[in-house]
């Protein structure tokens, strides 16, 4: 685009500069908390978090509800890209504005709609003990299935925008070409749809698997403080306990997993490809 890639360079630098100063200095100084003590640097606030039996169980039921909520998500959004990219195009149209939709609605009020739903005097409490299935209401409230339906419920949309995007760049005749030739539809998808969409698959699942550990309104608010998670967490840590040094250990803890999911779906996709 230039002939000189100095003049890009030139005219990238304040963007650079700005963000550098604004996002990058700041999380370095935090992070740079979990290596301090009074003694100087040191690994101590890391062995002192992974020494305590509460911590591990928060970080491994982070990972568990982020990987499922990213697994079901896919499998749920395979079905309904698919069914959208089969329409016609104006049909299409419709079905992907009601997909975005709640996109544009706030996150916090989309949770709170499922204390309405999930609590003890809830939609589903009332349909339960109507049809006499429940003498009591279910405790649905503050428990990990109810975490993991606000998630997937937030993070759902990404997935199927990311697999919508990448089958409409699939070739027309693939699937039909498969099933001329003899393939099931099983065969169809993890030969043919699975390989050429695993781009969309990789964007998806990273966006949805690193939201739903990030996220921090939907488990606070169905999970409270029966369900931790690394995010309220880190809140705890920040807010309540003034401790610094413990939430920069989590804050590196979130990215390093972050970047792990990236780098883990990115090889799973090349392997699969290459076989």
């Amino acid at each position: 685009m230039f002939e000189d890639r100095r003049i890009g360079l030139a005219l990238a630098m304040p963007a650079a500069i700005f963000a550098a100063a604004l996002f990058l200095v700041p999380v370095c100084i935090l992070l740079s908390e979990g290596f301090r003590n009074a003694d100087g640097w040191s690994l101590t606030p890391y062995f002192d978090f992974f020494a305590s039996g509460r911590n591990r169980v928060v970080m491994l039921r982070t990972l568990k509800l982020a990987a499922l909520v990213a697994g079901v998500s896919a499998v749920i959004g395979y079905a309904t890209a698919f069914a959208i990219v089969s329409l016609p195009p104006a049909s299409r149209g419709r079905m992907f504005a009601m997909v975005t939709l709640p996109l544009m609605i706030s996150p916090v009020a989309r949770t709170y709609a499922w204390l309405v739903i999930l609590g003890r005097t809830g939609f589903v409490n009332q349909i339960l003990v109507g049809s006499g299935l429940m003498d009591t209401p279910l405790r649905l409230l503050f428990t990990e299935t109810a975490v993991f339906i606000g998630l997937l419920q937030l993070f759902l949309p990404l997935m199927i925008i990311s697999l919508v995007s990448a089958m409409e760049n699939m070739p027309r005749d693939a699937v039909p070409a498969a099933r001329v030739l003899g393939a099931n539809w099983v065969q169809v998808f993890f030969k043919v749809i699975l390989p050429l969409t695993r781009e969309g698959l990789v964007v998806g699942g990273t966006l949805v698997f690193t939201g739903s550990m990030t996220a921090y309104i939907t488990p606070a608010i169905l999970g409270g403080s029966k369900v931790l998670m690394l995010e309220t967490l880190l809140y705890q840590r920040v807010s309540v306990a003034n401790d610094f040094a413990s939430a920069s250990v989590v804050a590196m803890i979130l990215i390093v997993m972050a970047f792990s999911a990236n780098v883990l779906l990115k090889r799973m996709a090349t392997a699969r490809t290459r076989r």
